[in-house]
């Protein structure tokens, strides 16, 4: 799956945090994808957020196929939060309707 794919696939699943700004960083050329629970939008804009998780495309895609656990991933400093720890843990339940 592209990242396009991926930003498509979110909105449509209304994938985001209502009343707060998640971005989700995959550094490097794969740029980043804001979750605007503010604008009700999914995005593949970069900008301020109440909360950033880092994560190299590599380990995202790792993690959404099961293959890397969260909490594993974060112990590692393969995830990296920055900002509002609370959003990145409501955000767990709103990625499972990805998984459906």
């Amino acid at each position: 799956m592209t990242k396009t794919d991926l930003v498509a696939k979110m909105g449509e699943h209304n994938a985001f945090v209502p009343g707060k700004r998640i971005k989700l960083d995959f550094g490097g050329s794969e740029g980043a994808i804001m979750l605007d629970g503010v604008a009700n939008a999914v995005t593949e804009e970069d900008g301020a957020a109440d909360t950033t998780i880092k994560i190299s495309w590599a380990d995202w895609e790792a993690l959404t196929k099961g293959q890397l656990d969260a909490m594993t991933a974060f112990m590692q400093g393969k995830l990296k939060v920055e900002g509002d720890m609370s959003n990145a843990m409501q955000l767990q339940g709103v990625l499972t309707k990805l998984k459906a």
